[in-house]
């Protein structure tokens, strides 16, 4: 966050970021989203402001299937990206909320 927030400022640019939990912030690895989330959580009670929201990758049913298998697909199951499953995403939005909550005071 905080090389992003320099670069932001050297551009003129108001300093604030949207973090992707997946990606290359997970290693590409859906489930690493969980320790993505625990970091920003930190950092979000440590007090940094430039955090202004988060992409996750979620849906109802964890991972992904394809399209092409010919088989019958699983309702709530992405057929893109690999996605964490409702259970999960509920929890780390608990845990946001309660870090914002933190942060705020």
């Amino acid at each position: 966050v905080a090389e992003v927030k320099e670069g932001l400022a050297k551009a003129g640019l108001p300093q604030q970021v949207m973090i992707d939990f997946s990606h290359a912030n997970s290693s590409k690895q859906f489930q690493r989203q969980m320790i993505v989330a625990d970091d920003v959580s930190q950092q979000l009670i440590n007090g940094e402001q430039a955090i202004v929201g988060v992409m996750i990758e979620s849906h109802l049913v964890e991972g992904n299937q394809s399209l092409e298998s010919g088989e019958p697909l699983v309702y709530g199951k992405s057929v893109t990206d690999a996605c964490i499953g409702w259970e999960d995403t509920d929890k780390v939005l608990r845990q946001l909320a309660a870090a914002v909550k933190q942060r705020r005071g």
